[in-house]
């Protein structure tokens, strides 16, 4: 991880206007509920996984399958099938274990980092989730005049990994990508973010490994959300 004061990250810091967060493993924890689930009913096969483990594993497939549903989805957008798919995907969220309206838990620090944050800089929300999860989010912590825009998946066609949501959240706050940052936890968040022409700012405390964000083209990489503090 790079060092605050080095000339590289201040002038790319100088350029950033705004600053856009995904929810899941960014500023809402995410439950691994699902994969415990999943693992224990994989016990008895334990010696097929290193080190006995299979949640390694099974982090890694539900990753690799982030894109390629998304892509799905916006597909079916286009022809009109997609809320089908999304209230099917609201039901499976609830049975994963992932956090649902009413029970959000924060990152830990995340809420006071918005706060620190937005008096400088221009924030949003970009996230699949839907707006109506969105807005509960911010509402259940008092952070509805710290966000300047709240882009869903209703406001797109397409999804992350594809820049649209990223060139719609920067239209809306009246900037051009370069003057951007997008902070997630996962590949698909940096791909969307450097697809549009933004920087990309990958943290540790979701659901993505630090190869795998290097890989995608994050500009930064953090142990935690709330260590953007030490960065703008």
């Amino acid at each position: 991880m790079s060092h605050p004061n080095e000339p590289a990250f201040v002038r790319a810091r100088e350029k950033i206007r705004a600053i856009f967060f995904d929810l899941d493993g960014t500023l809402m924890d995410t439950d691994d509920a699902f994969l415990d689930s999943v693992a224990g009913r994989l016990e008895r096969f334990s010696g097929l996984f290193p080190e006995g483990d299979p949640r390694p594993l099974l982090r890694r497939a539900m990753l690799a399958a982030e894109g390629p549903v998304n892509r799905m989805v916006s597909v079916l957008d286009m022809v009109g099938l997609d809320d089908n798919l999304f209230s099917i995907g609201d039901r499976l969220r609830r049975i994963r274990g992932l956090r649902v309206q009413g029970r959000f838990v924060p990152v830990e620090g995340a809420v006071e980092m918005i706060h620190s944050l937005c008096g400088s800089y221009r924030l949003g929300i970009v996230t699949t989730r839907s707006r109506n999860d969105a807005l509960a989010f911010v509402r259940q912590f008092d952070l509805e005049g710290s966000f300047n825009v709240v882009a869903t998946r209703e406001d797109t066609q397409r999804l992350k990994p594809h820049p649209e949501p990223i060139l719609h959240a920067t239209a809306l706050v009246g900037l051009s990508p370069s003057e951007c940052a997008m902070v997630g936890d996962t590949a698909v968040d940096i791909i969307s973010a450097k697809a549009a022409g933004s920087y990309a700012v990958g943290v540790l405390c979701g659901f993505g490994e630090r190869e795998d964000l290097s890989a995608a083209g994050a500009d930064l990489i953090l142990d935690h959300t709330s260590h953007l503090k030490a960065w703008f």
